[in-house]
């Protein structure tokens, strides 16, 4: 949710401020220590941990009160006494003497309600003198105290000396300084304590409320007493002063000058008053872009700074750049102390933390690391989360803010550690900077002002990458120039911040209108009504991710595709979907849609048609963007009524130099009746415009309707977030157990959520290949859903854990376990099956020389257990250790609630009904041992083979290459790099020895980490003289199921179909070995083959499963084609086998022939006849002895790659040596089978048929 947008307000009668409120010490209860603002969480550092006690008193932090507040109450936005007294003085009370500097300081604050709604706090913190003597003596008493509990702890002076050099606490503290401290003398010393002043806004007018605070507090420090009573300006400023309408601006009258602010229309960007100036000089352009990026994908972020201001202007700034997307989940950019227990918190946060200064990050101990992305603002710096996936186009874009910025005379790496090159900057004058409208390049000396980037070596590769097109330099003369014809009424300084900020904020929104240009397209429009939608939104699908995803560039993919999974894109899209409407849609939405119709209208590409070059912002200049600022500030739309002295009894508004006066509540607590003040000022034009505008709107529709849908909309935002916005209040015990309590059930409902949607996708992509549904998933989308399943795994393991010294909770708990279970594990046989292991499978992982973290290693452990599907079973064998989860868990732990625990291992059983290949594919370079087990015939001889065999396994990612196997060993492993899922194996012998004969059974090859196995059947011969004479054959497997593997080992009776489960491919000399399969049925087994090539080749690259198991598998075109040459085949001779190979041979002789004797028919069948015989020829000529059947294999495989099969057919059906050997009966002479066979081989020309290596070894044609 963007700061920019309107709160709780959106009711209210259109005020510009709705209380005003003051805090500080409350006298009458005197000093109060306030020891949740001491208290920090063990290991955060020695010098923040127990804060109050080890500080001296005047270091420490006391409570704060509400004094008062003005109104007492309004209607449309209740007073959170709790809120707004901790968010004013989030630390409490401070106490100072003369000595200290006692500056006042601003900051800004908003209060998130549980529904989402927002307003905002500013409030200006300085030291009042203490006048009450019990305060003073109370101080003095703390002191005798402190000094008293000092002298025991440090007596020896000699370790202290120690302790001090040899650690670096006493840096900040020097000696003089302690004694300083120690000195509060009450007849000596003057006590100041901190006080508060504060407005609460229902719109983030933040200059302009800081400016009526500083007026306020110079009133009371100026020598002269100011024009009014103080309760005339703070009447004023909540009873007589509006809210200006959108695209208007508004003047008003402060204690000792005017205040102006302004609004922008419904068709600019959304109200926003922080410097973004500020956080780029505080971060630098490449640190914004990737924390951005991390909050675009919601990680969980953590703001670290002393200055409040500094993290609310950070955090408002990065939500308000993402625009149209809104932040979803906690939003807390100032935690009060009493809070911290919620950087444990489950679920993405972007909250702000305060620091005292004292602590370095490596201090800094904070739950689950390795999702948190960490901004140290003061110094600079940026801890990012892993695997964090590039902002597209990066470089590119780091380039464009880097020359806006550089215009305005801000250096791109941030001026505050770089104070080299902003000296230089300011050396380098923006009018210097020209620009060549030809290139868009910083013409004059593009050199010089390049010198900053070479400064930063993150952005000197940026010198490479200035791109040719863009946005104009001469903007900031042109600027320059109409200020000339305009007075502007507020300060050079400040109209600058507004032009830049506006104009930063375009190039943000560019970006979203580029990558999301098209997104309607892809949004799901619901068939039912809105009711029936919203009640089964959590099962419906609303935007059509895989198509969206296979229409942009390669390098935007690991982006967008986790970009795609976020709650704020789906709350965008639920919105989209839930305004349907022009009239009624979103403000933010209106915007966006609008820049998007631009974009289309503009494109010269084709809008689906996606390009990753870079578009620069144009829309800066378009339509006044920045000229309706300069107007809206140079002519005034409205000024409000003046302060006037109220109705106050005689001796009140009394002045007291140097005091905030006690206000009179009788006069400010109550408003005037009827506004009379603004509506005789107010021009006659806005009342009527406004006017006009409610009737529409009420004609649009009924409140009733309106209500419906608002609710919809809120309720559509505050789905899937497992945690609504914490309620800032002083949490008792139990309050903090119920929110721990709301983490556990937010967990679980995400888990069941997340598995889920995982399920239906898998079982989607599955369901088309049965020939059901339609593809709704690609590669890049599943990769996505486990990455967001290991994340949710580390945000159960890291919740409520004790042990925070590693990086990964669970892999500190996996590493626990491995110490433990070392001792007890050994080796196993060889010979075994694989044993199931969760240490075995966690040292596999650490072997992997390749992933470097704990992290890494953690996640790779997931998704391995996933592809064995044993992550249920591990991670309940994980837990079932109740004395180390004791250890490592408290009490109120996700894994410490035993029903939820169950509830959670029973979700993540469900994915053992699918197949996952996420270790496979994902970690393509690693070595895997293989295990293979070759099952020669046990009753023909294979104990007498005397040849040396070879096999070589092939993979969807590589080969072996040819393997010696030692004589008369079945059973080997090696080690090779992954080859995927495998697709066949080679396997083959020398022909040496006396008995070179080898009849081979099948052969099985498991992968000894994920434990797949594959079975290669064979049942044919290898050797001169048997079978069809080969000495080598192409094995095509299949993955066996487990449950498979477990049948067969138990059971020791041959399975119903026989082990040689190919057909034997030669016809032998009994009839009735023939297989009796009629025409329809062969009919059939071609159409399915082909059916299943064509269904291939429809699925999304990454889908598709293996060709060759197609073509060359128990089903697969070889197979049919081979039936269909063997029907009507005609018997052979006694004692003779006759191939198909021979038949082809005779027809190869038979065409040659002919061509010798000039005798072809025509030009179009000598092509067909020469294609033939080259084919025929080449094979025969092929070094390898393959044998007749694997010849016939490889023919049918190079003309479906070649698109040559029909032209074969029919050249065949018409050859006369058919009619020799085959009877009147078969399938291919009867010309209406043939032309229908002709006609679905035909189906196959429009594919590129690529066929694996393995299977035309050997052959270059």
């Amino acid at each position: 949710m963007s700061g920019g947008g309107s709160g709780g307000g959106s009711s209210a009668p259109g005020r510009f401020a709705d209380y005003f409120v003051i805090c500080g010490l409350d006298t009458e209860t005197g000093l109060e220590p306030d020891e949740l603002s001491g208290e920090w969480p063990r290991g955060w550092g020695a010098a923040a941990r127990g804060e109050n006690f080890e500080q001296t008193p005047l270091r420490r932090t006391f409570k704060s009160k509400v004094l008062a507040r003005y109104p007492e109450n309004v209607e449309w936005n209740p007073f959170d006494q709790d809120a707004v007294g901790m968010l004013c003085m989030p630390k409490g009370l401070a106490f100072k003497t003369q000595a200290d500097s006692r500056e006042p300081q601003f900051h800004s604050f908003i209060i998130t309600r549980e529904d989402g709604s927002r307003t905002f706090g500013f409030s200006l913190t300085f030291f009042e003198e203490v006048t009450s003597k019990q305060i003073c003596s109370a101080m003095q008493t703390l002191y005798h105290m402190h000094n008293a509990e000092y002298d025991i702890l440090h007596t020896p002076p000699t370790n202290d000396k120690d302790s001090c050099s040899s650690t670096g606490d006493c840096n900040g503290t020097s000696v003089s300084k302690l004694q300083r401290f120690n000195s509060y003398d009450i007849s000596r010393d003057t006590l100041y304590v901190s006080k508060c002043i504060c407005l609460i806004t229902p719109m983030s007018f933040m200059k302009a409320c800081k400016k009526v605070l500083e007026q306020l507090h110079q009133a009371v420090t100026s020598p002269q007493p100011p024009p009014l009573p103080l309760e005339s300006y703070i009447y004023n400023i909540l009873y007589e002063v509006p809210l200006p309408p959108a695209g208007r601006s508004l003047k008003f009258s402060g204690v000792y000058g005017p205040i102006v602010c302004q609004r922008p229309s419904t068709s600019e960007l959304p109200l926003f008053d922080f410097p973004v100036k500020e956080v780029f000089e505080l971060l630098g352009v490449e640190n914004v872009v990737q924390l951005f990026t991390c909050a675009l994908l919601e990680f969980q972020i953590l703001l670290y700074s002393q200055h409040y201001q500094r993290l609310m202007t950070v955090a408002e700034t990065i939500t308000a750049l993402m625009f149209p997307f809104q932040w979803q989940h906690v939003y807390v950019p100032i935690l009060p102390a009493s809070l911290l227990h919620f950087l444990d918190a489950p679920v993405p946060y972007l909250m702000g933390l305060h620091s005292n200064g004292l602590d370095d990050r490596s201090k800094l101990e904070l739950p689950q690391e390795a999702n948190l992305c960490f901004v140290d603002v003061d110094n600079h710096f940026i801890e990012l989360p892993e695997d964090l996936p590039q902002f597209p186009n990066k470089l590119e874009f780091i380039q464009e803010i880097s020359e806006i910025l550089m215009a305005f005379g801000i250096p791109p790496e941030g001026s505050l550690h770089c104070s080299e090159s902003a000296s230089k900057m300011k050396s380098l004058r923006a009018c210097d900077l020209v620009s060549d409208k030809r290139n868009g390049n910083i013409a004059g000396s593009p050199l010089n002002s390049y010198e900053l980037l070479k400064e930063n070596e993150t952005i000197a590769r940026l010198q490479a990458l200035v791109k040719r097109t863009g946005v104009s330099l001469e903007k900031v003369r042109e600027e320059t120039s109409s200020k000339k014809d305009l007075k502007i009424q507020c300060d050079e300084e400040e109209f600058k911040i507004y032009q830049l900020n506006i104009q930063i904020r375009e190039v943000f929104a560019n970006r979203f209108t580029q990558m999301f240009a098209d997104y309607e397209v892809f949004v799901i429009q619901p068939s039912q009504d809105k009711e029936s939608w919203f009640t089964n939104r959590e099962q419906m699908q609303n935007f059509d991710k895989a198509s969206f995803l296979s229409d942009q560039p390669e390098p935007y993919l690991p982006f967008l595709s986790r970009f795609l999974e976020t709650q704020m894109f789906a709350s965008f899209i639920d919105n989209k979907i839930m305004c349907h409407d022009e009239d009624d849609k979103d403000p933010v939405l209106r915007v966006f849609d609008s820049r998007v119709d631009k974009i289309r209208l503009l494109n010269v590409r084709t809008p689906t048609l996606r390009t990753s070059m870079y578009q620069k912002c144009t829309t800066i200049d378009e339509a006044g963007k920045k000229k309706s600022i300069e107007l809206r500030l140079a002519k005034i739309d409205h000024t409000a009524v003046h302060p006037h002295l109220l109705d106050m009894k005689i001796g009140q508004g009394k002045y007291e130099l140097g005091f905030f006066p006690k206000l009179q509540s009788d006069v400010l607590s109550i408003g005037p009746a009827s506004n009379k003040w603004t509506k005789r000022n107010a021009p006659a034009q806005w009342r009527r415009k406004d006017r006009q505008k409610q009737h529409t709107e009420h004609l649009r529709l009924d409140n009733d309707q309106r209500e419906v849908k608002i609710k919809y909309i809120q309720e559509a935002r505050n789905l899937g977030s497992t945690i609504r916005q914490p309620k800032l209040s002083n949490l008792s015990p139990s309050v903090i157990a119920q929110t721990n309590w709301k983490f556990v059930e937010g967990l679980l409902k995400e888990c069941r959520n997340k598995t889920k949607r995982m399920l239906v996708e898998k079982m989607g992509r599955e369901a088309v290949e049965l020939g059901h549904g339609e593809v709704n998933i690609t590669g890049v989308e599943e990769n996505t859903l486990i990455a967001s399943l290991c994340d949710l795994l580390e945000r159960i393991w890291s919740h409520g854990l004790q042990v925070k010294q590693v990086r990964s909770k669970y892999s500190c708990i996996l590493g626990i376990l491995l110490d433990s279970e070392r001792r007890k594990s050994d080796s196993s046989p060889a010979m075994s099956p694989l044993r199931i292991s969760l240490v075995q499978d966690m040292r596999h992982i650490q072997n992997i020389s390749e992933i470097k973290t704990d992290v890494g290693k953690a996640r790779a452990w997931v998704r391995l257990s996933m592809e064995k599907k044993l992550l249920s079973r591990h991670l309940k064998q994980l837990l079932s250790d109740h004395e180390l989860t004791k250890k490592l868990y408290k009490r109120y732990a996700f894994l410490r609630c035993d029903d939820e625990k169950e509830q959670f291992l029973y979700h993540l059983l469900s994915f053992n009904a699918v197949d996952y290949f996420c270790f496979t594919n994902v970690f393509t370079t690693i070595l895997i041992p293989y295990h293979i087990l070759i099952v020669p015939s046990k009753k023909l001889g294979g104990s007498m083979f005397t040849a040396n065999p070879w096999i070589c396994i092939s993979g969807e990612l590589g080969e072996t290459g040819v393997l010696q196997i030692p004589r008369n060993i079945l059973e080997m492993t090696f080690e090779c790099q992954n080859l995927g899922k495998l697709t066949t194996v080679q396997i083959g012998h020398d022909n040496s020895g006396l008995y070179a004969k080898w009849l081979v059974e099948y052969v099985m090859v498991r992968n000894e980490i994920t434990g797949h196995t594959y079975k290669f059947p064979c049942g044919r011969w290898l050797g001169k003289g048997m079978d069809d004479g080969s000495l080598e054959r192409i094995l095509v497997g299949e993955l066996l199921t487990s449950h498979t593997e477990v049948d067969e080992r138990q059971c020791r009776t041959p399975p119903l179909q026989q082990s040689p489960s190919m057909i034997r491919r030669f016809v032998t000399i009994s009839p009735n070995n023939k297989p009796k399969l009629n025409t329809g049925q062969i009919q059939e087994a071609i159409g399915e083959a082909v059916n299943g090539i064509v269904k291939h080749f429809h699925k999304p690259e990454k889908e598709r499963g293996s060709l060759t198991l197609l073509l060359c598998g128990e089903s697969g075109l070889v197979s049919a084609l081979e039936q269909v040459f063997q029907h009507g085949f005609k018997s052979p001779r006694l004692f003779k086998n006759v191939f198909i190979w021979d038949f082809l041979e005779k027809a190869q002789t038979y065409y040659e022939t002919l061509e010798q004797n000039e005798m072809v028919p025509e030009e179009n069948w000598q092509t067909r006849a020469r294609n033939f015989c080259r084919f025929v020829t080449a094979i025969n000529n092929t070094p390898r002895n393959i044998g007749k059947d694997g010849k016939f294999q490889m023919l049918v495989c190079l003309g479906a790659r070649d698109h040559l099969l029909h032209h074969w057919i029919a050249l065949l059906a018409d050859c006369p040596i058919t009619a020799q050997m085959y009877e009147d009966i078969a399938l291919i002479k009867d010309h209406t089978l043939v032309n229908s066979l002709i006609r679905v081989l035909q189906t196959l020309q429009e594919f590129n048929i690529t066929l694996e290596a393995s299977l035309v070894k050997g052959i270059d044609i």
